[in-house]
């Protein structure tokens, strides 16, 4: 089990790697040596998450995840598999705990009366300068 936060952790089980050759740092050895890991993560099996934290991991990686319900997380930004298999799990990790997080509740709120005031008395006095500028020929006369 891998520990996301006091409450939430997930089930090792329900991760499965692949290892790819990929692009990235190595050199000549990145052609011969497959170091690129995509971490398979089946939300759609997952029970060690919560259902609303399923579908706020489904909201912010929306693209990452197949028709399935697999999330696929892909690791090649080192030049060693044991590395990359790590960065994925740590990538996984930051995903569900900033799907952990609840929303904040949006409160409606109404502007002022001064600040109301204070806009109108705003636009009346642009318009004002507008209209000075404008040269009417019939005024002068």
């Amino acid at each position: 089990m891998i520990q996301v936060t006091p409450d939430i952790s997930i089930d090792e089980k329900d991760i499965s790697f692949d290892f790819v050759r990929g692009s990235g740092p190595g050199g000549q050895n990145v052609n011969k040596v497959a170091s690129c890991v995509q971490l398979r993560y089946n939300l759609a099996a997952a029970v060690s998450l919560p259902e609303e934290v399923k579908q706020r991991l489904h909201s912010l990686a929306r693209s990452r995840i197949t028709e399935e319900g697999v999330l696929i997380i892909e690791a090649k930004r080192y030049r060693t598999q044991e590395q990359n298999r790590e960065d994925a799990i740590a990538r996984l990790v930051v995903l569900v705990f900033k799907a952990a997080e609840k929303p904040k509740v949006r409160r409606k709120t109404r502007p002022s009366v001064t600040s109301s005031a204070a806009r109108v008395g705003a636009k009346k006095q642009r318009g004002e300068l507008k209209r000075l500028r404008h040269y009417d020929p019939d005024e002068w006369e």
